[in-house]
């Protein structure tokens, strides 16, 4: 974790949240219960900041000061609404390209989305706040900067993105093995929303349910899946090329 990116200590955390900075995450100490870790959480649940409880060794690894058991990281950029965002592209007469991501939690493959992301011409990459990999330095390294120049969006729920997309008049498309639709049989020239799943199971199968198509790319090895950057490259360049 950069240090230019983390602050330490229960109080700077809650100042830091009542700011107004763009914390992207805080790690807890397990079993941690003094009065101030209760004030604590209770300013995280009321700013719906992600969290999530670690072992004392991993905060000493993250930090050598005295970090009093409450370590934050600290997003680089701001995050930007979804809702508002949609109306922009569609107001500005641009045939919408989103991205989703659901539940990458690797930030070096984060950072190589963004990158390829920003070289397609993508609107905008909706992440879900809990389970998704934080906007590091890692993620700035990986995309080679691109990050400050696409905007991202942070939701509550994935599903909940996608049934606003759908109610713009965007389809989602989902990336994912459990089709028999090739991704080259499909219509991408159109207002859509592509769907990436997470290293270890894919796209979620509450999210399948609802989206309006699902494609896998064709694939001829041994090997059954790719890297999830690498399959999401090749999803958006079809995109790039049935629309050039």
């Amino acid at each position: 974790m950069e240090k230019e990116h983390q602050i330490f200590g229960i109080r700077a955390i809650i100042e830091a949240i009542q700011a107004g900075a763009t914390v992207d995450k805080v790690y807890i100490q397990k079993e941690a219960s003094s009065e101030l870790m209760k004030d604590l959480m209770k300013v995280m649940k009321r700013g719906n900041i992600n969290f999530s409880y670690v072992p004392v060794e991993k905060l000493n690894r993250l930090t050598p000061n005295n970090h009093q058991g409450a370590v934050a990281t600290i997003s680089p950029i701001s995050f930007f609404d979804l809702e508002s965002l949609i109306e922009t592209v569609i107001e500005n007469g641009k045939k919408p390209l989103f991205l989703i991501l659901d539940q990458i939690s690797d930030a070096r493959n984060f950072g190589a989305i963004i990158r390829t992301a920003e070289c397609t011409g993508v609107n905008g990459i909706i992440v879900q706040k809990a389970g998704s990999a934080p906007v590091n330095g890692d993620t700035v390294k990986t995309s080679a900067g691109a990050v400050f120049n696409i905007p991202i969006c942070k939701v509550e729920h994935i599903k909940d993105a996608i049934f606003l997309l759908q109610a713009s008049g965007i389809k989602t498309v989902a990336a994912t093995e459990k089709t028999d639709q090739n991704i080259y049989d499909i219509s991408l020239n159109e207002p859509i929303a592509i769907i990436m799943g997470s290293e270890d199971r894919g796209v979620n199968p509450s999210v399948l349910k609802i989206v309006d198509e699902k494609a896998k790319l064709p694939m001829f090895g041994t090997i059954g899946s790719l890297n999830v950057s690498v399959a999401c490259g090749a999803f958006l360049y079809e995109a790039v090329r049935q629309r050039s």
